[in-house]
């Protein structure tokens, strides 16, 4: 299912291979916050947030309601990007339910983000006003993500002794210190690919460089962190190019990157924390940590109980509208010169799902410092026949 913008924008990147930003050349020289109303037209609410915040509310709504992007806007959208700028009877009404969320926050709550478009919606079109007998009377599903620190939870294993089980499970410090830098080759499949496998690059140093290319049938896609600062090249979003914004985005940057070479994860965040009910992933017991990033954003991380290693990272964003989770999920731990490295993982957010599987990791390989470089505007395609 297409979910928001971002979608859309792949699957009509090949019809107008002309695809570009509207953004002055000059204001993306000078590398700013681009705003949304920079961007896009007919923009009335959301006024005044970065265009990274915007594509992730839009992914809020279509979380909320259960609906794609052509669900909200015309489907003529689809071939005509200035065609999300008409104004159809869902997206006026969903502006008089910002409104009116808003005011009962503001009014009931002190201003207190105490209730969302989810609340009510919970992923339908509409609310439901009869009371639901099956899910009163059985045992609902346990969401391992909605688990959070109690009281009177257990207060062992410390966060200390999870760290220490899982640096030791994935090949001790020993041989962590000595893996410093690696190259990895595999594939992505996800929805800006058309659900298609392609091949996907990732180049890393220790101890928080990171670089990721995925080859879409648009055209090249790039994720860089060079330890500092980070950048999302993206062929199929609508600016193509732009800055990780300072937060959550930078510090799941960052995080990522030292997640690369174990060894590091103990400074990767700060004011860990313990103290979550027991919970499992797929059947397996796991124990979950939380730390925070430097720009204060949250992080739990869980660790599976018989082995050690990490199976799920969940971090949030805030949005306007509400926080929208992004859940990595890490499996198939292969030996790389003697560390454990997850060769699958997925990345499920509101509005999309990644499946990365590499098929070869090359240890300990000769990397230019500037492969983390800043990368330059990804071009679409031109497709011949």
């Amino acid at each position: 299912m297409i979910r928001n913008l971002r979608i859309a924008a792949a699957l009509f990147a090949v019809v107008i291979a002309g695809l570009v930003s509207t953004v002055p050349a000059a204001a993306q020289a000078q590398e700013k916050v681009l705003k949304v109303e920079d961007v896009f037209k007919n923009v009335q609410e959301l006024k005044g947030i970065p265009v990274n915040q915007f594509m992730d509310t839009m992914g809020f709504f279509s979380a909320a309601i259960g609906l794609n992007c052509t669900g909200c806007h015309t489907g003529e959208s689809l071939q005509d990007w200035s065609k999300f700028a008409d104004d159809v009877p869902r997206k006026r009404m969903a502006r008089q339910m910002i409104r009116m969320v808003n005011a009962i926050n503001k009014q009931q709550f002190g201003g207190r983000r105490a209730i969302t478009c989810w609340s009510c919606h919970r992923g339908t079109g509409a609310p439901q006003l009869i009371p639901s007998l099956q899910d009163q009377y059985s045992v609902p599903e346990e969401d391992p993500n909605a688990i959070e620190i109690v009281p009177d939870a257990p207060k062992e294993p410390t966060a200390d002794q999870i760290l220490t089980k899982y640096i030791n499970a994935v090949g001790g410090a020993q041989k962590l210190a000595a893996l410093t830098g690696y190259t990895a080759k595999g594939t992505i499949e996800g929805f800006d690919t058309y659900h298609q496998k392609v091949p996907l690059e990732i180049v890393a140093k220790a101890p928080n460089q990171r670089k990721l290319i995925s080859h879409t049938q648009n055209g090249d896609s790039t994720t860089v962190f060079d330890g500092r600062n980070g950048w999302i090249a993206a062929v199929n979003n609508p600016v193509r190019l732009l800055p990780m914004l300072p937060g959550a985005e930078a510090d799941a940057g960052r995080l990522e990157s030292y997640l690369s070479f174990p060894g590091g994860i103990r400074e990767s965040l700060t004011d860990w924390k313990i103290g979550f009910p027991p919970t499992s992933i797929d059947g397996k017991e796991v124990v979950i940590l939380q730390g925070m990033g430097p720009g204060k954003s949250r992080f739990k991380l869980y660790f599976q109980t018989e082995t050690g290693y990490l199976v799920r990272v969940v971090r949030y964003e805030d949005t306007p509208i509400g926080m929208v989770p992004i859940q990595n999920d890490y499996s198939d731990y292969r030996d790389v010169a003697g560390v454990k490295v997850p060769f699958k993982s997925v990345v499920t957010w509101t509005d999309g799902q990644s499946h990365i599987e590499l098929s070869n990791v090359t240890p300990n390989a000769n990397i230019a410092a500037s492969e983390f470089a800043k990368p330059v505007e990804p071009k679409v395609k031109t497709i011949t026949k």
